[in-house]
């Protein structure tokens, strides 16, 4: 009796025993089973995998201006300004016959078309006028100045033009023209103010000034024109400390400045 128990409960032992060693090959061998293992793997690395993928599939992240001009392209430069036109020149003109004659002159003076155009416009114009140079003692302020040969000078005895020998000559603004040192010129007023007394900074001489007389053109210190073209000077004192008085009895000084 005793043996028939051990044995009886021998085999159960024995098939707990081999249903637990077959199970595990069984479920390793079972297609399944290996699906149903590779969704679990892939999801419990996906961080892993996801490091791992290449950075060629990663797009760029374009800046907020680019993305406004589009396509993560920068924006279009802008255009060019158009260059200047260029000068004319002897052959673009309708000069007939005049054209040899015209060309001639051009090289004989050594001028461009501009600056022989110039020299006749200013002969012209200026009739009976030279073209007087001049400037301050440094050197600083330099002017040209088309007048008369003869010039008529003023001498004025008022309280500012007695103090710097204030001598000069009227001409219209439109035949002045400044050449160089305007940054270097400071003017002084007073009184009126009308009249603008300019002169150099660094030397402080006055080689020419707008008068309260002819607010409209300029006053030139003959004795600040370069040697050479002038031919006789006449001065006429003029009775600036009465300036009032003097302005209406004389009868040209007003009109020297205009054209």
């Amino acid at each position: 009796m005793r043996r028939a128990r051990s044995g009886a409960a021998a085999k159960p032992r024995g098939q707990k025993r081999f249903g637990a060693s077959r199970a595990p090959a069984a479920a390793a061998s079972a297609p399944g089973a290996d699906r149903a293992r590779r969704p679990a793997g892939q999801a419990g690395g996906g961080s892993r995998a996801a490091a791992r993928q290449p950075s060629a599939k990663r797009r760029p992240q374009s800046s907020p201006r680019a993305q406004e001009a589009g396509a993560g392209e920068p924006p279009p430069e802008p255009p060019l300004p158009p260059p200047p036109p260029a000068a004319p020149s002897a052959s673009e003109l309708d000069l007939g016959e005049q054209r040899e004659r015209w060309e001639t002159f051009q090289k004989r003076q050594r001028l461009s078309f501009e600056g022989a155009a110039k020299l006749l416009l200013d002969t012209y114009e200026y009739q009976g006028l030279v073209k007087h140079t001049g400037g301050c003692h440094c050197g600083a302020v330099r002017f040209e100045v088309w007048a008369s040969a003869d010039l008529h000078i003023f001498d004025c005895n008022c309280s500012i033009c007695k103090k710097k020998q204030n001598r000069h000559f009227i001409v219209p603004a439109s035949r002045f023209k400044l050449l160089k040192g305007a940054e270097s010129i400071t003017t002084y007023t007073f009184n009126t103010h009308k009249a603008q007394h300019t002169f150099c900074k660094r030397c402080g001489v006055q080689s020419f000034y707008s008068p309260r007389s002819n607010p409209g053109g300029f006053g030139i210190a003959p004795h600040c024109l370069d040697e050479g073209t002038v031919r006789s000077v006449v001065v006429e004192e003029f009775n600036g400390s009465d300036w009032e008085k003097a302005m209406k009895e004389h009868k040209t000084i007003k009109s020297m400045s205009k054209e």
